[in-house]
């Protein structure tokens, strides 16, 4: 079988593999706690279910612009005015079959072989390989500090002749940080003076603690939309649980959304019409489920954080925003990815490796599932790894006895 080079330069995932043996596990009826989920437990909104089940009953379901729909489009300018201050048209938003999709084909619209983006890690595990996708190159910023903000000075030594752009994620997936808003005012002014795309991913941008606000990268920007090398990725899969719809969108200049238009079109046509449809009633309908997913994440982080602190050898800086949170568990010895399979094969419990993320001996750990799952499932690893912890433990009605420590 011959594969292209291409395809053969993409990496693979441990996370898929260690996935597929929690779910191989589970269905023998093992006990698996997943602190690995990238979605939310709370319900579909009823406003995008019942927008959704109408069209379906229509028995019209067709194609769609390729851009998306006018009524989603109003309902993305509206949520754009409301949340960023920001004046769009509905020529500055593309509609797409996902955030993912949308990144990917705005990166197929501005990259040329051999041009570099900057990301900053850690990282969301896909940004590398959808640049290598594209034929660009991935330069990988770390903070000298070794925290999850990103210096600006950091990202400046990286810039070269062929630096194109800079994708930012804040709240950031997989660390929980929130950059400052000091951060995004010398970013946005650097990318403004050098002429450099800055791509911010926005997609947990409401689901941020402790009161603390969103630095959109829009307050910062000098400039015109139009004029502007500022683009934003968004959707519906966190905020409203959405996650299996796959509807995402970007606000980019027009000259930009004109070119993704064509690339959208001739690889995946439109959008699903029924997400669509649902995405608008999700927007558009009541928005109060947002701030209880909010509120209970933000109660699960602070468990979560409680739990992870009791274990002697683990650090953890406790995130701002999203589902996530990335200690640093190196006192143990192992490779991240060493370190889920021991925890998957031990004690049944699904974590993520920090290596996905550029984040080599960090976990990332989920605590958007149910406050039992978080105490049990550290609880459990605290078994695994702590010597401090007792010799035996019960997981469902067996009892074991550590006998690696």
């Amino acid at each position: 079988m011959s594969i292209s080079q291409l395809a053969r330069s993409i990496a693979d995932s441990p996370t898929l593999r260690l996935n597929e043996q929690a779910r191989i596990l589970k269905e023998k009826g093992e006990p698996v706690i997943h602190l690995g989920a990238g979605e939310p437990k709370s319900k579909v909104p009823m406003e995008a279910i019942r927008s959704a089940a109408a069209q379906i009953t229509t028995g019209e379901v067709r194609y769609t612009p390729t851009d998306g729909i006018p009524e989603l489009k109003k309902a993305i300018i509206r949520y754009t005015e409301e949340n960023y201050a920001k004046n769009v048209g509905p020529e500055n938003i593309i509609v797409s079959g996902g955030a993912k999709q949308a990144l990917s084909v705005l990166l197929t619209c501005l990259i040329n072989p051999q041009d570099e983006v900057i990301i900053t890690a850690p990282y969301w595990v896909s940004y590398p390989e959808m640049v290598k996708l594209v034929y660009g190159v991935p330069v990988i910023v770390r903070s000298e500090d070794g925290r999850f903000q990103p210096r600006v000075q950091d990202i400046k030594a990286a810039v070269s002749s062929y630096t194109k752009a800079i994708i930012v994620n804040s709240p950031n997936n997989p660390s929980g940080a929130v950059y400052t808003a000091e951060f995004m005012a010398e970013l946005v002014e650097f990318c403004e003076t050098k002429g450099i795309y800055l791509i911010s991913d926005d997609i947990y941008h409401k689901l941020i603690f402790d009161g603390k606000p969103f630095n959109s990268a829009y307050k910062y920007t000098k400039k015109d939309l139009e004029d502007s090398k500022l683009i934003v990725i968004n959707g519906v899969s966190k905020l409203y649980a959405m996650t299996g719809f796959r509807i995402g969108w970007t606000v980019a200049p027009k000259k930009i959304v004109e070119v993704m238009i064509n690339v959208q079109a001739q690889t995946t046509s439109c959008p699903s019409t029924v997400s669509q449809v649902a995405s608008v009633g999700a927007l558009n309908g009541i928005q109060s489920g947002i701030e209880s997913l909010r509120f209970m994440l933000q109660n699960n982080r602070d468990i979560m954080v409680q739990e992870l602190k009791s274990i002697d050898g683990v650090h953890i800086e406790k995130p701002g925003g999203t589902f996530y949170c990335l200690p640093d568990f190196r006192a143990f010895g192992k490779t991240s990815v060493q370190l889920c399979e021991f925890l998957l094969n031990k004690v049944r419990v699904v974590t993520v490796p920090g290596k996905e993320f550029g984040m080599e001996g960090h976990l990332r750990l989920s605590y958007c599932g149910t406050v039992k799952d978080i105490t049990e499932g550290v609880a459990r690893i605290k078994w695994a790894i702590d010597p401090s912890a007792p010799n035996e433990i019960f997981i469902g009605d067996r009892k074991l006895v550590r006998d690696w420590l």
